[in-house]
């Protein structure tokens, strides 16, 4: 397939949209201009897959055209079905379109208009409290082959480097880790065990993990190595 194939469908569409529509204007794969003056000037770029270069092109020519439109070969399960790529064309303000070249005509899975998504305010609240309550800076940027250090394992660190010494009761432990209560009962890592009602002790694993990470007794921080 060429990408020459993917223009009749193309123009077709832009065509009946209002369009005067021609190929290889200045650098440009298409270039439709429409509407009463002032005309409304449209570019679209078309490749065989959704690529790096193929952003760059439309971002280049946002500051030319009034739209921009990326155009690929419709797929099952390519890039163009791909909702974070439809959620990157809507944020750049670019539309974007599968062309069915065989059918003769196009899918558009993004119109050409600023977009700014909807605030998440679950995740905004989680991302705000999670670093407002991880002590320090405990993991660096793009860590992935090592458990990341977050506040809850913190504070689980600072439960296990109290119990390091021997059983202790879930009050005794709040003062370092506000969570002991939950941390204790919920046990995620396995790092705990039940010695008596409301007494706690350290297991093997928890031995291992306080090794592993340097933890100050009377802190929830802890660095990883």
């Amino acid at each position: 397939m060429a990408e020459t194939s993917l223009y009749p469908a193309v123009k077709r569409f832009l065509t009946a949209s209002g369009y005067d529509v021609k190929g290889e204007v200045l650098g440009c794969d298409v270039v439709a201009v429409g509407g009463d003056p002032p005309l409304r000037l449209c570019i679209v770029e078309m490749k065989l897959g959704f690529t790096l270069e193929l952003l760059l092109q439309a971002t280049d020519r946002l500051a030319a055209a009034d739209e921009v439109w990326l155009a690929v070969p419709a797929s099952r399960r390519g890039r163009d079905r791909d909702p974070r790529v439809h959620r990157l064309c809507r944020r750049l303000g670019v539309g974007l379109m599968a062309v069915h070249a065989a059918r003769g005509d196009v899918e558009v899975l993004a119109e050409p208009m600023p977009y700014r998504p909807r605030t998440d305010l679950r995740r905004r609240t989680r991302l705000a409290d999670e670093h407002t309550r991880r002590a320090g800076d405990p993991s660096p940027g793009g860590s992935s082959r090592q458990p990341i250090m977050t506040a809850y394992r913190q504070q689980a660190l600072a439960c296990a480097g109290m119990l390091r010494d021997g059983p202790q009761r879930v009050r005794d432990l709040r003062d370092v880790a506000p969570q002991a209560g939950s941390i204790l009962l919920r046990n995620v890592y396995g790092w705990f065990e039940r010695a008596d009602r409301g007494v706690y002790r350290l297991t093997g694993a928890g031995e291992a993990a306080l090794r592993r990470w340097t933890v100050s007794p009377s802190s929830a921080g802890g660095a990883a190595e």
